[in-house]
This record gives structure tokens, sequence and C-alpha cells, in this order.
């Protein structure tokens, strides 16, 4: 959103994630799972480029020291094995981690040499111990997101970029039935186009990942696929560049993503998704056909929603047909039709009853299986939208309305749980379940339940 990549799959993402609304993104840890990786995405996107500094070279026990350390503190999620001394006991015994994964890369066809040629030298960079446990205590609102993410300068070089490599989006689109525009909006949204898609050896990312902190089980798989790349000849070293959590390439992609879904798309027996179009245009829409893609259906619609609604059926579980839908009063702006009044989509409030709804179809769904966030899923959609010409979003977004800091999103989780609407543990990171439990407290006040998580529900929460 998977995203510690999509969990920081888009590892650049998971950094930047940071800067995202609490309520509509996963925490950096549950991105880096994703099946690809946006950690990358948001560093250079609030920034700028933001290439990764020199690796400091490590000191006694592996530890690094130099220019952006490790800051050397116990992990803000409290685990085990995210302490300060869990960390440096697992980074001085890093080199013999390393080594006891080569059986593993022998059963995947991994050569000793290169086992030993791509292994050699490898340091653990102590500082995505931070962050991988980075809790932000301010985040920005979806509307602040949309506002950086589809902007005209993007829009400008993504029609560029459909029109450049217009020969490989045909190709493409004929043979997989997805969108172009949609892979359009992956590639900018992702990496800008190619221009920011991190600088941290990935390799050595992976690979730190697999021998320190509480991830170890998910990111040895990372690893080993990393070398599988490296030894098939798909990449080269200097091409596996990326985020902290391992992601890679103009649309960022995990090694385990790859290995599922590259592809060679112009037959010179390389799957190159780096600096290939080609390649990584086939593989992009290979990867959103696997996980279902509909071909000629869009992604969604904007709808008004009326007064008086009821909230509780904003929920991805109730899906209805559009025809539904309309019977209950939702209708688009200016009072566009429907095109497939029998196809089934659920309603999607993210800012609640005080900004724009939205029916969320099946591609919605699989946008989310690339990065499993809202607010990153909005974006595509719209962002492919305004490529292929269409408007901005007609109703305004609550702008007057601040997003909670951190100690208020775990101040209004725990007065859920003391009323018993929410049966979770209080974290600071809001989700459905989050959002259901403050859809049901709302209800017992009389309010519209749309599990907006305002300041003016905290202090109903409050009792003031």
């Amino acid at each position: 959103m998977q995203s510690m990549a999509g969990l920081a799959k888009r590892a650049g993402f998971v950094t930047s994630g940071t800067m995202i609304a609490a309520a509509l993104l996963l925490p950096a840890c549950a991105q880096a799972q994703a099946q690809n990786g946006l950690s990358n995405l948001f560093g250079g996107i609030f920034s700028g480029p933001n290439p990764a500094p020199p690796q400091a070279a490590p000191g006694p026990g592996g530890v690094q020291t130099g220019a952006q350390p490790w800051s050397g503190e116990d992990g803000a999620s409290g685990h085990p094995l995210m302490t300060a001394a869990a960390i440096r006991e697992a980074a001085g015994n890093f080199s013999n981690c390393v080594a006891a994964m080569w059986p593993d890369a022998a059963r995947r066809n991994i050569t000793q040499d290169n086992f030993q040629r791509f292994t050699a030298g490898l340091t653990p960079d102590l500082r995505i111990m931070d962050l991988m446990d980075s809790q932000p205590e301010f985040t920005k609102s979806i509307w602040d997101y949309l506002d950086i993410l589809v902007n005209d300068n993007r829009l400008a070089k993504g029609r560029e970029v459909l029109a450049k490599y217009k020969a490989q989006f045909d190709a493409t689109e004929k043979a997989t039935g997805v969108d172009r525009y949609i892979i359009a909006s992956i590639w900018g949204i992702e990496s800008n186009y190619s221009t920011q898609m991190g600088d941290r050896n990935v390799l050595q990312s992976t690979a730190t990942l697999a021998c320190i902190g509480r991830r170890q089980a998910y990111f040895k798989d990372e690893f080993l696929s990393a070398l599988e790349i490296l030894n098939r000849g798909d990449l080269k070293p200097e091409q596996l560049r990326g985020s902290w959590a391992g992601a890679f390439g103009p649309t960022q992609f995990m090694p385990t993503a790859f290995k599922r879904f590259a592809v060679d798309g112009d037959g010179d027996g390389r799957r190159d998704v780096v600096d290939n179009p080609a390649d990584l245009i086939a593989s992009t829409a290979n990867n959103l056909k696997k996980d279902g893609w509909q071909a000629g259906q869009t992604w969604g619609y904007e709808v008004v929603v009326p007064q008086g609604f009821n909230y509780m059926l904003a929920d991805r579980a109730k899906a209805m047909t559009m025809a539904q839908w309309e019977r209950l009063g939702l209708k688009r702006p200016a009072n566009q039709p429907f095109p497939h009044p029998a196809e089934k989509a659920y309603l999607l409030a993210p800012a609640g009853a005080q900004g724009p709804g939205f029916l969320m179809l099946q591609n919605f769904r699989v946008i989310m299986k690339y990065n499993p966030a809202e607010a990153y899923a909005l974006a595509i959609g719209h962002f492919a939208d305004r490529l292929r010409g269409g408007q901005p979003f007609v109703q305004p977004w609550p702008r007057q309305e601040r997003e909670l800091s951190r100690t208020e999103r775990l101040e209004l989780q725990q007065l859920l749980a003391q009323r018993g609407f929410y049966k979770g543990t209080p974290d600071g990171q809001f989700g459905g379940q989050t959002r259901e439990a403050l859809r049901n407290f709302q209800a017992s006040i009389g309010v519209p339940a749309d599990g907006f998580a305002s300041s003016d529900a905290l202090e109903r929460l409050r009792g003031r």
C-alpha cells in the first residue's frame, strides 16, 4: 500500500509516507510488504529529487558512522528486534547472516560465483531502521496530497511520454487490455517519469532488512529475488537502485514483484524495467492484468452524495450496482449518466460528508493491489483521467479542516476504545477498522456517520 513498499515498494514512498494522510495510507512497514514499493515516491515529491547520501563506512560491529547515520535509538514500533541493542547485535552478525543465505540462493539456481560477486563487500545500511519505524507526528490531507501529485507540470510531462512511446503503449494496450493512461499515471506518480527513482543500493537495502529488524523473513525473499534478477542478467547491479525498502525502476517494482510480473516487451531477451520503455510499459500492464484489471472499464466516478445520506453504506464491503446507488440519490456531476448501470461499485467518502464522494469499481481495487492506500489509488485514477483530457474534481474539499496530529489520532482511537467502538490496538494509524468505529460512534450521537476523523469528531469524543 501490503506497500511497507506499495510497503515501501515504492521504497522512496515509504520514506515519504511520513507526509501522507495517516488515515489514508498504511504505515511504512505495511507498505514495504506491498507487491511493488512506493517509498521513494514521496521523498522526491515533497522535497524534489533527494538521492540517498553516500553510505557511511561501517564502524565496530558493522554499525555505520558518518553522514546520515542510524540514530542509535529504539524503533518506534516497540518490536523486540527493533531495540537499539538488537539492531547492534544483528549488525555485528551481518556478514554471517548474508553468507548463511547461500544454500537458499543455490536452490534458486544462483551460481556460487555470482553469489560471491554480488554479495562481496555488502555492509548494513542501518539508517533504514529509522526509516522503517518512523511515525510522523503530522501528515498531509488527501486534498494536499492530490494537489502535489496531480499538477500541470506532471500532466505535461505525461502527455509527452504518451506521445513519445505511443507505439509501445499501443502494443501493450492491445495485448493486455490495460488502459495506457493508467500505466502512464503510475509511471508519473511513482517516479515523476524516471526522474525520482531512489538511489539506494537495492541489494544492500534488502540484505540489511533480511538480517536486521522486524521484517526479516519478508525481506529475505526480496534479497534472494534481487540476486536472481542479477544472476539471470535482466538488470545490471548499477540499475538496481531504489528505495530503502528495495523498490526500483520508474514504476517501482519490488524484486519479488519483478519475478511475478516483469516481461520482455521488445524481444531482446532481457526484462529491463529500469531503462527499457517497452519492458517497463509491458511489465506494469502485466502486473495490473494479473491482478484482475478489467479491460474497457474505468476505475470509478466522482458522485454527488445527497443531504441526509446514510454514510454507513460508505463501506468497501457494501458494493451495489450503479442503478441501486442512483436510486439512493447519488448522481454524477452535471447529471452525467453512468455508462453501465449494472456495474457494481462501493462508495468512498475520504473527506466525509463535507467532501466529494466516489463510486469505486473493480479496477480501483486493482490499483490498490499495486499500492494499498486509498489516497494513492485515487491519485492514480484521477491523474489518468486528466491525462485522457478529463477535468478536475468538481466538488470542493473541506480545506478548512486540519489533519489531526499523531497524538490526536492516538487519542481518538483510545477514546473510541473506551466507549466500546474500537476493538484494535490504538497506534495512531487510521484504517478501515478506525473508520468503522468512528462511523458507529457518530451514528450513536445522531450526526452524519461518515467516518471522517475531523477535529470536531475528536471534540465530541472528548465530550466537549
